[in-house]
């Protein structure tokens, strides 16, 4: 059971030494078999819209007291692109600068290999979720720290199909 309300306020929100600490996931799957690579199987990631509606990105956020950093990025997906799924391998810690509040955040982003798709979550009415190839969300994503992140999740992906493993928690 999943709720349909996000959490809100930033009381039990985690900083380091100032910085705002906010974590995400790049949600994705394989496109003729959603849950396993299959030969030659394309990827496919999901991206979301911004609540301010200027561009795409990967689901993230504030990353809370009462959780573990899996737990939270696990959350944020749910609440903003209505995906659960499979928490894998962190693929980078990044320190940038909120352009719409001023202020320094420190970002970890995890693979989530998706495994349901809801169609009611907290954030529906706020955005749009689209899955697209990797070559296009590389396009769209409006933050070069999640670009990098998105080439991580590509060199593991590739790096497991050629050597028929699994990603590295």
């Amino acid at each position: 059971m999943f709720t349909t309300v996000s959490r809100s306020g930033r009381h039990l929100q985690r900083y380091n030494k100032g910085c705002r600490l906010v974590v995400g996931c790049i949600p994705y799957r394989y496109k003729t078999c959603p849950n396993k690579a299959a030969e030659n199987d394309e990827v496919e990631v999901l991206v979301i819209s911004s609540q301010k509606g200027r561009g795409m990105l990967f689901p993230k956020g504030g990353w809370e007291l009462d959780e573990s950093v899996e737990e939270a990025a696990s959350r944020e997906t749910l609440e903003e692109a209505g995906v659960v799924g499979n928490v894998e391998g962190e693929l980078g810690k990044w320190s940038f600068r909120s352009k719409s509040q001023g202020t320094n955040h420190e970002g970890r982003m995890f693979a989530l290999l998706v495994t349901e798709q809801l169609d009611l979550w907290p954030e529906k009415d706020l955005r749009q979720r689209v899955w697209m190839n990797v070559d296009e969300a590389r396009e769209v994503c409006q933050h070069g720290w999640m670009k990098e992140a998105l080439d991580v999740l590509v060199d593991r992906l590739t790096s497991e199909k050629l050597h028929g493993g699994v990603l590295e928690q």
